[in-house]
């Protein structure tokens, strides 16, 4: 299979949107990537398909029949199989010359020097409730210089965040801390997508459940989510092309049709996120409050 193989060839639809050079620049790159469920596992074959040469990717899950609705790995026939054993294998399928090293337990304290060692840029596809692996993970990137990208699928769009090295921190936007898990989910939903584009056509708001972990999700969030991570990936590879750091941020509703440019001075510290927390926990203590009676 390989002999017939050739990279000039197979990324040659690239050239006009990037030069030879460019593509060239691109093959010699490395991108780290934790997760490979919904968004992670997308990344990675979009990323592939656009000819980065050199991989890290990390994930500790199998797959299951709920992973079919929206990650790209999950089929009948891989069901129980390693995320990520199964996306490297497609990952290699598309690029058989790909450098791609597999970290098969996450990505955790004890690896993450390996991990991101020699990457030129992480991009975050860890589960939406994966605190602790984040809390880990960015501030390495920070702290070895390596930009980050994180995009979340939110009903049927997309939000984005990049932090940059000399720009805000992942910490200095969320402000985690040592809060509660249920306290840090609301952080990062709302510092992820100040405007809440999706919350209006949510159907059902009973299936969010933060204190359990589960919420409803769709492919299509998850596609437009590689579709935006590869293009900040290629700006920020090749140097070029405007790129917006935290607190500054997009969020792009393909339902809604909308697309806006967010911006949070002091990230979930700014008074408007202040404000949206405090709404938001009182909408959810409601919620709650219902749900037990309906259950009395």
């Amino acid at each position: 299979m390989t002999e017939t193989f050739s990279y000039q060839q197979a990324y040659s639809r690239n050239i006009g949107w990037v030069t030879s050079t460019e593509q060239e620049a691109l093959r010699k790159k490395k991108v780290a990537i934790a997760g490979m469920g919904g968004v992670g596992g997308i990344h990675l074959l979009t990323l592939a398909r656009l000819g980065i040469g050199a991989f890290h990717i990390a994930d500790f899950d199998v797959f299951d029949v709920a992973n079919i609705n929206r990650q790209v790995g999950a089929t009948v026939s891989n069901i129980g199989k390693p995320k990520v054993d199964v996306l490297a294998a497609m990952a290699k399928d598309i690029n058989p010359e790909m450098d791609l090293k597999v970290f098969a337990d996450g990505v955790q304290q004890g690896n993450l020097a390996e991990f991101l060692a020699g990457v030129d840029l992480y991009v975050d596809g860890l589960d939406f409730f994966a605190f602790s692996a984040r809390q880990s993970t960015f501030p390495a990137c920070a702290e070895r210089g390596i930009p980050a990208i994180t995009v979340a699928p939110l009903g049927m769009g997309a939000a984005l965040l990049n932090f940059m090295p000399g720009s805000m921190s992942f910490d200095e936007y969320f402000r985690w801390g040592d809060l509660p898990d249920e306290e840090k989910a609301l952080r990062f939903l709302l510092g992820l997508a100040p405007t809440g584009l999706h919350a209006g056509y949510l159907v059902d708001p009973s299936t969010i459940n933060l204190a359990e972990r589960r919420g409803p999700s769709t492919v299509m969030a998850c596609q437009l989510c590689a579709g935006i991570a590869a293009t900040e990936a290629l700006k920020i590879l090749l140097k070029r092309g405007k790129v917006l750091a935290a607190p500054r941020g997009v969020h792009f509703d393909a339902y809604r049709n909308k697309h806006v440019h967010t911006w949070r001075p002091g990230g979930n510290n700014h008074p408007l996120q202040r404000l949206a927390l405090m709404v938001v926990k009182r909408r959810l203590a409601r919620m709650k409050l219902a749900q037990q009676r309906r259950q009395d």
